[in-house]
């Protein structure tokens, strides 16, 4: 046997390569206006009879005194920066710029955005992935790059949401260093494409004109993850110029990072609904225990995951202004993700199969402890029990392109157009997923034991789970499977000057998107061949061992089988006889839509009394052709199916500034806005899955409503200090509909799906079923505060003014009323992904040669399925997660800064659990946890 755990190698290698920095990053700089803190006051002007200037060879005593500019450079540069963003809008907006996403302990654009009031994320292996923005999940979420609504999806753990087929945006997929600036936009208005509830993201690349003339920066990390004991490169480079007096530039830039990720912990797939006697053949002394109902997890173990991925990223931009009234801009943006993984289990497969498949009716019970809370078998010992040991591996990646083509022409001061042609795409390629299983079957003395901790149980095989013999190859799985979105946006814009308080907007926008996924599969998964043998029995040298090397497990090390040696040995990948693959009929779907619309904006001043007000009011109507394609049932069998719809919105809105004073603003904003219904939800067939113990059947409903809510916003801004904010904001959404996947438990007999549909699964029509199918029910209300802080303290003597802080706050509660599987009333709560509470802050400091921040951030627990998938459950939820980052930065030069770096510093886990009905005790589904991430850098420009 060989050993699968990878040695730890020791930081010995500093990354000192060519990276990128972003626009401004660790430099950007910003005169601001004197106010009473700033160390020089400006002189007052002469008056108008002022004898003329002397001659400049006079002495300094009637020289003209020159003034020492000031400077505020690094982080409180960024802040202040954003806050000018903010300012200015109309609307209600946040946003970061370089500095803080070169600055911060972040790997991705996700990590960065949870510093915005309202953003908080979902992370995959410990990465940030998806964000959700005041209590919208990321379907209802659009991002827009260089100004074009995109979509990127990649894959993940089965655990982790699996590949993406929705409308949620990965952010994994781009390396922070590739953008400049990133705003979240939380109100509506006309000149912005409709689609979201949550909020629009415009992340947007730097262009040559942002710099003043040549520009060249680099930098270089080496990452150290804890758990995984591994050294990581992270590198970017930008070098940008311009010619021809400054009419045309041109900016290349690129990333490149590679990380390894070990992510370690338990899980029970879900807790079966107990009957009497939960199926279990009783004995003594557990029979009168287990009189009544219980529930017991339906695959307890300790799961191993091993992520290694390589991601590049280039930016490319051309810029032309032939004259002061013209300018055209050319964007690129390309990035891939590459990862493999590697999964490792061991479990008792008995626990989830039914009575057809020889599993718990085999079984007998010898020993048990319920928990009287919960009515959970939290400790029990078995006879008759199939184990199972797994070995899963992955490749996947995903490619990313856009262009876009930009131009603006003024004909006149008063009339100007805007146009914008581009092309988007987002490739996903699953092309290896396989999975090798072995049993060894009727096992005598397996336990399990959550008494002493529900994440980190104790398991007792009743088998040496180190010993490779003996074990019988019972599936090979192999699954690849393919997702493509594709975006072509074309838009006309016009801006007409009336006079200094009014201007009128316009536009047209044509935008076309397609969406289609696939999944091969094997015609028998469970139909495998002999070896030389004869037999099914692996021999010893193909397998291997799995050790924990994060967590504690008992116990924490066991047999897998070798997949590579067999992959091999059965030449699995020959794609010929039993190795061949077929598309998946009731896994292949598509989705294409082609939005039309128009838009027509003010945008006002006027004055009442001593307070000028400002603001924005319009209406964008679009109209949406909707074409879903897959696999319908018809009798017994499956018909290639379309269907057809369109619909129309109209969505008024309006923003509206008062300047209480020059440093207090108050704003207001009405809308209705909508979002279009999940992909998965609008396929006009079904899809049966079948992986291991899980079973489901997942409907689709290509009539779905879009979501459609009003929504109304108050808020209080007041800039009290130069570089500093103190605001509130109160938000309000009447969700009109909602769409809400039900899920219940029945057997496939009792579906009236034909059976052919089970073809090659190993699944029985008398199994046991998780049916899902999508529908629009009632919506509710939504409604919440931010609070927003943000201080350099420069009243402080001496250095302690270099310090600063950066707090927010986000309350949300929602009431929406959710519906069973016959439409009945169900539970009315919050909406999935929806936290409560979420804060985070950060202390920084900005010295001459020293410079530092710690960032803390917190989210609420909230719910991921509403309701519960197993009867005598209400709902899934995840519990809280607290993370601390920090980064402290020494600058031995204006041109050369070095830095050190942790990230995850509290270990936060994923943990996601299932509530009981009734009692409200919570049972672990799945426990995980990836380690602290430490780096060391350096970062130079000229």
């Amino acid at each position: 046997m060989q050993q699968t755990r990878r040695s730890r190698l020791p930081v010995t290698v500093l990354a000192l390569s060519v990276g990128l920095a972003l626009h401004g990053t660790g430099w950007a700089q910003q005169t601001p206006a004197p106010d009473a803190d700033s160390a020089v006051q400006a002189a007052p002007a002469p008056p108008a009879d002022a004898p003329a200037p002397q001659d400049p060879t006079a002495t300094s005593q009637d020289a003209a005194v020159s003034l020492e500019t000031v400077t505020v450079t690094g982080y409180r540069a960024s802040l202040e920066k954003s806050m000018d963003i903010k300012r200015a809008e109309k609307g209600m907006v946040d946003a970061i710029v370089a500095e803080d996403i070169g600055k911060f302990p972040d790997n991705n654009l996700a990590e960065s955005l949870q510093r915005i009031p309202g953003v908080v994320i979902t992370r995959d292996a410990g990465e940030g992935r998806n964000i959700s923005v005041r209590g919208l999940g990321p379907d209802f979420t659009r991002v827009r790059i260089n100004g074009m609504e995109a979509l990127t999806t990649v894959g993940a753990s089965d655990q982790s949401g699996g590949t993406n087929r929705g409308r949620g945006f990965d952010f994994n997929v781009f390396a922070s260093d590739l953008f400049s600036q990133l705003v979240v936009r939380k109100t509506a208005s006309a000149d912005v494409e409709e689609g979201s509830l949550g909020a629009t993201v415009d992340l947007r690349t730097a262009r040559a004109f942002d710099y003043d003339g040549f520009t060249f920066a680099a930098n270089g990390q080496s990452s150290y993850n804890a758990m995984a004991g591994k050294a990581d490169p992270r590198v970017a480079a930008l070098i940008a110029n311009t010619w021809a007096d400054g009419t045309f530039g041109a900016l290349l830039s690129a990333a490149y990072s590679e990380r390894n990720v070990l992510e370690e912990g338990s899980g029970s797939t879900r807790w079966a609904n107990g009957t009497t006697n939960n199926g279990y053949s009783p004995a003594s002394p557990f029979a009168e225990a287990n009189s009544a109902s219980v529930f017991s997890p339906r695959i307890p173990r300790y799961t191993q995951m091993e992520h290694d991925q390589k991601r590049l990223g280039i930016t490319g931009s051309l810029q032309w202004k032939p004259g002061d009234n013209t300018e055209f801009s050319l964007d690129g943006l390309y990035s891939k993700i590459d990862a493999k993984r590697y999964e490792h289990y061991i479990e008792a497969i008995s626990f989830s199969r039914g009575r057809s498949q020889n599993g718990k009716p085999e079984m007998v019970v010898n020993d048990g402890y319920v928990d009287p809370d919960s009515g959970a078998l939290l400790y029990g010992q078995f006879d008759n029990v199939d184990v199972r040991s797994e070995n899963r591996y992955d490749e996947w990646d995903t490619v990313f392109k856009q262009l876009s083509l930009n131009g603006e022409h003024r004909f006149s001061d008063t009339f100007n157009i805007t146009g914008q042609v581009g092309t988007s795409s987002s490739k996903h390629r699953n092309p290896i997923s396989t999975t090798v299983i072995m049993d060894k079957l009727n096992v005598d003395g397996y336990s399990y034991d959550y008494r002493d901790s529900l994440t980190s149980p104790s398991f007792d095989y009743g088998i040496d789970p180190t010993d490779g013999s003996g074990w019988t190859l019972a599936e090979v799985r192999m699954r690849p499977q393919y997702v493509n979105n594709d975006f072509d946006t074309g838009s006309l814009d016009f801006e007409w000057n009336f006079g200094p308080s009014f201007t009128l907007k316009g536009g047209v926008l044509a935008k076309n998107y397609s969406f289609d996924t696939k999944e091969f599969r094997r015609s028998s998964e469970s139909s495998v061949p002999n070896f030389a043998d004869g037999t099914r029995l692996i021999p010893e040298q193909y397998t291997e061992l799995a050790s924990l090397g994060g967590i504690s497990g008992d116990p924490g090390t066991w047999v897998v089988p070798d997949l590579g040696a067999i992959a091999d040995l059965l030449d699995i990948y020959s794609g010929t006889g039993t190795w061949a693959l077929a598309e998946r009929a009731s896994n292949t779907r598509s989705v294409e839509e082609k939005d039309r619309g128009g838009w027509l904006m003010g945008e006002f001043g006027f004055d009442i009394g001593n307070i000028p007000f400002s603001g924005n009011v319009g209406v964008r109507y679009v109209k949406t052709n909707q074409s879903s394609t897959g696999f319908a049932t018809v009798g017994s069998a499956l018909v290639p199916t379309t269907v057809e719809r369109s619909y129309d919105d109209t969505l008024p809105s309006l923003n509206l500034v008062a300047e209480v004073t020059p440093d207090f603003l108050i704003r207001f904003g009405a809308a209705k806005v909508m979002s279009r219904p999940g992909l998965g939800s609008l396929t006009p067939g079904v899809t049966v899955n079948v992986s291991g113990g899980s079973r489901t059947v997942s409907g689709g409903n290509p009539n779905l409503d879009p979501i459609r809510a009003k929504t109304a916003d108050l808020g209080f801004e007041w800039y009290f200090q130069e570089g500093a904010m103190l605001g509130l904001a109160l938000f309000y959404k009447d969700i009109e509909s909602f769409v809400q996947t039900t899920r219940t438990v029945a057997s496939y007999a009792s579906s009236g799906l034909p059976v052919s549909l089970l073809d090659g699964t190993g699944a029985a029509a008398s199994d046991d079923f998780v049916f899902s199918v999508p529908l629009n029910t009632p919506g509710g209300k939504l409604k919440g505060a931010e609070f927003n802080y943000t201080q350099p303290f420069t009243f402080l003597p001496g250095k302690w003014a270099n310090f600063g802080t950066q707090l927010n706050y986000t309350y949300v509660d929602s009431q929406i009323q959710y519906v069973t599987s016959s439409g009945a009333n169900s539970f009315n709560t919050d909406l999935t992904g929806l936290s409560k509470n979420s804060y985070n802050g950060t202390l920084f400091y900005e010295g001459d040669k020293i410079s530092g921040r710690v960032s803390y951030t917190h989210r609420d627990g909230y719910l991921t399925q509403v309701p519960a998938t197993e009867a005598g459950f209400d709902v899934h939820g995840m519990n809280a997660s607290n993370t601390v980052d920090a980064k402290l930065t020494y600058k031995v030069d204006e041109k050369l800064d070095i830095s050190i770096e942790g990230s995850n510093l509290t270990n936060q886990p994923y943990d996601e659990w299932v509530q009981v009905s009734g009692s409200g005790a919570r049972l672990p589904l799945t426990y995980a946890e990836t380690g602290r991430q430490y780096s060391i850098g350096v970062r130079y420009k000229f």
